[in-house]
């Protein structure tokens, strides 16, 4: 007979220790010194011993669909208005990283209007043809005018003259332009005063991408149950919770409306259609307006939770996902970790897609700058990879 196993039997003999029967063996009374410990800094760190691959460059050459290099310089309340521009890095900044990371172009999609959205092509696609290209954005600062309609058509036909690649739309539609601009009711993203705008989008092949809403933790308090209060307690402004704001639901339909009504126009919907969270509803999206392609930008860490389902969805949508990461250079992208252009950052995306690593982080930071999560890769095979990386973007944008 074997011995039977005694590492979970009562000690006995010399030094037994004698419990009282009626006490629950499990029940110890808690250290109160390490209650106090804030959420702030508790740093935990994985105890896995599990593979950890470094991709330093990824198999085929990318093409970063979402990154953001100028900014309108006069914001009201959330609205972009004016030409100005500032200009967050010169390409020889960039173009050491974008050679070390095997990245082919970067996409600056908010590259402003009029007088400086020529300066953002002058600085960027003038000064290294082929590596970076520059996209347009509405001119909200006209938004109060009678002819408004006809004068943002005309601003789209300038700046396709001027050699803009396409029309970037953030969140202001739905979340931030008010009737005069930063007062009065929120306009609808549907509004059919921006009609013209997405017609002679469709009439001139340029591609809309498209911010609408956001994860749906920003709709809900900010209280102990929000999966994302740490990084809403950092950026409380990214909050819409609250009767002056629509719902995420609201807005999402209200941005499905738009595209049903505009079926020649192609609308690339950015942060997985801001619905990562909820694949089974982007992929019904996807399915339903052929007209709509997404990108994967700050979402890996969504994504990568979830890495069954998400293999799937790649698998499903092989031709209509873009790779983006939403990257934003130094100083401007400090303070949103998994946004800022580096090494580092393209390191994480493509152990992402290119591996089959398990719980690692998902961007450069010490603590996890979107959820206390890790996440795992997806291992895709390299006939995906190829559009994800560079072809899917290289079709839409017209490039050989």
């Amino acid at each position: 007979m074997p011995k039977p196993c005694l590492c979970c039997s009562p000690p006995t003999g010399a030094g037994t220790v004698r419990i009282d029967s009626g006490k629950n063996q499990l029940a110890t009374a808690p250290d109160e010194s390490k209650s106090s410990l804030r959420l702030f800094d508790f740093k935990p760190r994985s105890m896995l011993h599990v593979k950890q691959t470094r991709v330093e460059r990824p198999r085929f050459p990318v093409i970063d669909m979402h990154t953001h290099l100028t900014w309108t310089a006069n914001v009201r309340n959330g609205v972009s208005v004016g030409e100005e521009i500032t200009v967050f890095a010169q390409p020889e900044d960039l173009l050491p990283v974008m050679d070390r990371k095997g990245i082919r172009t970067l996409v600056n999609l908010t590259g402003g209007t009029g007088a400086g959205l020529e300066q953002a092509i002058r600085t960027f696609d003038q000064a290294a043809p082929g590596r970076f290209l520059t996209l347009t954005e509405p001119s909200f600062g006209l938004f109060g005018e009678a002819d408004y309609a006809n004068r943002q058509a005309d601003a789209i036909v300038h700046a396709h003259r001027a050699g803009a690649r396409g029309l970037k739309l953030l969140k202001t539609l739905g979340l931030y332009l008010r009737e005069r601009i930063d007062d009065g009711p929120l306009v609808a993203i549907d509004d059919r005063r921006f009609d013209p705008m997405w017609e002679t989008c469709a009439a001139l092949g340029l591609p809309v991408f498209m911010h609408v809403s956001d994860p749906e933790a920003f709709f809900l308090p900010t209280d102990a149950g929000n999966e994302r209060y740490e990084e809403l307690a950092r950026h409380p402004d990214w909050s819409f919770y609250g009767p002056e704001f629509p719902s995420n639901a609201e807005l999402i339909a209200a941005r499905d409306r738009l595209i049903a009504r505009h079926p020649n126009t192609t609308f690339a919907l950015m942060h997985v259609g801001n619905g990562a969270e909820n694949l089974a509803a982007v992929a019904a999206c996807l399915e339903r307006y052929p007209n709509t392609l997404v990108d994967i930008s700050a979402r890996i860490g969504e994504l990568g939770r979830q890495p069954r389902t998400a293999r799937r969805f790649f698998e499903r949508f092989q031709d209509r996902i873009l790779f983006g990461t939403d990257a934003v250079p130094s100083p401007w992208g400090d303070d949103v970790p998994q946004q800022l252009f580096g090494d580092a950052l393209y390191e994480i995306y493509y152990r992402f897609l290119e591996t089959d690593d398990e719980y690692f982080d998902y961007a450069p930071a010490e603590t996890p700058p979107q959820g206390r999560w890790s996440i795992y890769g997806l291992d895709l095979p390299d006939a995906i990879l190829r559009k994800v990386y560079h072809d899917n973007a290289a079709r839409l944008l017209g490039l050989p």
